[in-house]
């Protein structure tokens, strides 16, 4: 009975230290400031060192090598609390710069506010401006989904709408050099920054349906008027902290969707924890059900007409394009 116990203790001791293990071989790989075949070099030394644990956890060695493994692992997190988001970099020139905004009673003024103006996916007039809204006109938040390969996964973004048909598009992004990707991967070991943009619909919307080729869906939202209000006002509040201290783009923890669903959380909406908050390209499911979304059609065809790109395609990227895109998706009933 006693030797059974200590296989037990022992095999949930080893799949500790073999996640603990995978987990520091890429952080070696991705994050060790050191040419690649030093880094593949120091990920195979750890990952020995967590398979010989793993190995002495079933002989009289068991203490002693888990020993020497948590002061490894622990110097290891050591080193990795001390990678910091870089402030100044060769960013991409759409990633540049971060929105800040400042309130004065009912007049929000945002400073860079992306306004490119597109001709191609790389071709493109670099403007940043600065635009005062007035947050007593504020009527709607809609969010939009962008997806470019994997149907499961989109980029989302969120757009609050004021009188006159004029809109302001929020998007949680890679905080990129020139020359650089995306990485999922990449991005959970502190590979970006993150950046909050906040741009005109024309440009960080019209680019990915017109120029880019992705499939952005668009869907309108129940929030009423002062909900959407003190989500902006949170992403604000976000977009200042962020400029002020850099924090690092995670794939799972600190992206575009789960930055969103902390912001509603903070102005107090309950939102349930869900697998689609992650795999996100599910996430119109998720807001039907919770009644975010229009429920007196079926979700299907708000799914169908929730597809921009042939009204984005025929409106260009005019000053008309946020009311045109709209056409034919369904509004619904706001709250007071």
């Amino acid at each position: 009975m006693l030797r059974a116990g200590r296989v037990t203790i022992a095999i949930m001791l080893g799949a500790i230290v073999m996640l603990a293990t995978t987990w520091a071989v890429a952080a070696l790989y991705f994050r060790l400031p050191l040419p690649e075949p030093l880094r593949v070099a120091a990920g195979c030394l750890f990952g020995l060192l967590g398979l010989a644990t793993v190995i002495a956890l079933f002989t009289r060695l068991r203490v002693q090598s888990l020993i020497v493994f948590m002061v490894c692992f622990g110097l290891l997190l050591t080193w990795w609390s001390t990678i910091k988001p870089l402030e100044q970099a060769d960013w991409a020139p759409e990633v540049a710069r971060q929105v800040t905004g400042e309130r004065d009673g009912d007049l929000l003024t945002l400073t860079n506010v992306r306004d490119f103006e597109w001709r191609g996916k790389t071709d493109f007039v670099e403007r940043w401006t600065t635009r005062t809204y007035d947050l007593k006109k504020i009527r709607s938040a809609d969010l939009f989904m962008s997806q470019w390969g994997n149907p499961n996964i989109a980029h989302v973004m969120m757009s609050f709408g004021f009188e006159g048909d004029d809109y302001i598009a929020w998007s949680v992004e890679v905080r990129r050099r020139v020359g650089g990707s995306f990485s999922p991967v990449a991005d959970l070991f502190k590979s970006h920054p993150l950046v909050i943009v906040a741009a005109d619909e024309r440009d960080v919307v019209g680019v990915r349906s017109n120029f880019r080729g992705e499939d952005v869906q668009i869907y309108r939202l129940k929030a009423s008027p002062e909900a959407a209000r003190a989500l902006l006002l949170e992403y604000v509040v976000d977009a200042n902290a962020l400029a002020a201290t850099p924090e690092f783009y995670n794939s799972i923890t600190t992206n575009c969707t789960t930055t969103i669903v902390k912001m509603i959380r903070a102005v107090g909406d309950a939102i349930p924890l869900d697998w689609r908050l992650i795999v996100n390209g599910y996430l119109p499911e998720y807001a039907y059900e919770n009644g975010a979304l229009d429920t007196s059609l079926p979700l299907s065809e708000l799914r169908e007409r929730a597809h921009i790109d042939k009204r984005a395609s025929a409106a260009g990227l005019t000053p008309d394009f946020s009311r045109l895109i709209r056409v034919d998706v369904p509004a619904p009933v706001r709250g007071g």
